[in-house]
């Protein structure tokens, strides 16, 4: 992406040297580990020059597409052959140019062939980036709703019962129940919720024995005390699961009063500031910035809360329809991406060709 703020002086022989043309492609050479390698390709909008920690790749248009070439380099296929030339160092990992542009290897396709191939993926992306613009969408959404509907600073239509002040101890509970059969061990992550520890993170974080495992029931309410990401206190989620899991012993498990109460908790508490507001007053931070709360300490806070049930399952109501609304566009997301995998796999081995190419 070109910084418009940014400006440099050039000399004639500079320019010649860094300034970019339509088409070029910028790898990057130095970076994280997870990072090296990324592609990005120069449309050309205006003058622009590049950075030390970039290579640019200028394509002979006479055997190759650019849009071709930059799909094959940020393919799957093509990030795992970038990274295995790739030299580590403690935290930084290096592409020299010169052994990058010795051994990568482009598919030997006819223009024709890489335009056909170029247009169906490119479709891909923009079906991909399309629905990447209604989840964005659809969590402002939720964001707005969450600031306005659940602070009850506005009221859905046809309710006028009062909303209460209530502490967390008046509408969950502890059920306090332990493993009890063959349960699976979960986790809890910030954008996933609670999910299985070895299909999310790869392996079982589990202790060797898991009878003292808390349960978790459907719909239950989960508090990790551990700081994650942007929760510095910890988080609080609702079990999404259709069936009894269990978790660490160190997280707080409780149950709503009714589901819908669950369910507005949840997405009140997706919120850093709400859940940083709602715990700062009441957690204690250890000398190496560890969290100390005990499970009644948590419930031991207030929050407005409605109190009409018939206004709880209204409001539960469209916080469920608009997640499952995201949860259906992130589905068809990864849907697109398996099928460009498959596509590329085929289309650039030959194995498929597209009609008339």
């Amino acid at each position: 992406m070109v910084d418009p703020s940014v400006r440099v002086s050039l000399s004639a022989q500079e320019q010649k040297k860094y300034l970019l043309t339509d088409g070029d492609i910028l790898l990057n050479r130095t970076n994280s580990p997870a990072l090296v390698g990324k592609a990005g390709i120069f449309r050309g909008a205006e003058q622009a020059v590049f950075a030390s920690y970039l290579v640019r790749l200028g394509i002979n248009r006479e055997l190759a597409d650019p849009d071709f070439v930059i799909q094959v380099l940020n393919s799957e296929d093509g990030q795992r052959r970038i990274r295995k030339l790739a030299t580590r160092a403690v935290s930084q990992a290096n592409i020299n140019p010169t052994t990058f542009q010795r051994y990568f290897e482009i598919p030997s396709l006819g223009l024709h062939a890489q335009h056909g191939i170029r247009n169906l993926l490119v479709a891909v992306d923009q079906a991909v980036n399309l629905r990447h613009v209604l989840i964005q969408k659809q969590l402002k959404r939720v964001e707005w709703f969450r600031v306005r509907y659940l602070t009850g600073k506005i009221r859905l239509p046809g309710y006028s019962q009062k909303w209460g002040v209530f502490r967390l101890s008046e509408v969950l509970y502890e059920h306090g129940e332990t493993k009890s059969d063959s349960e699976e061990v979960y986790s809890v992550s910030v954008h996933e919720g609670l999910v299985n520890q070895i299909e999310h993170l790869g392996r079982s974080f589990a202790a060797a024995t898991t009878d003292h495992y808390n349960l978790v029931k459907p719909g239950d309410i989960v508090y990790t005390k551990s700081p994650t990401g942007d929760f510095p206190l910890g988080i609080i989620k609702q079990s999404k699961v259709d069936k009894n899991v269990i978790v660490s012993p160190l997280y707080g498990v409780f149950t709503p009063k009714t589901r819908e109460l669950g369910v507005l908790l949840d997405c009140y508490f997706e919120s850093p500031a709400n859940a940083f507001n709602y715990l700062h007053p009441i957690v204690q931070r250890g000398a190496k910035n560890t969290i100390s709360i005990t499970n009644k300490t948590f419930l031991s806070n207030s929050l407005l809360l409605p109190t009409d049930p018939d206004e709880q399952k209204a409001l539960a109501g469209f916080v469920e329809l608009a997640k499952r609304e995201i949860r259906l566009l992130e589905r068809q997301v990864e849907a697109y991406r398996r099928q460009k995998r498959g596509l590329m796999q085929k289309l650039l081995t030959g194995e498929w060709r597209i009609k008339n190419q």
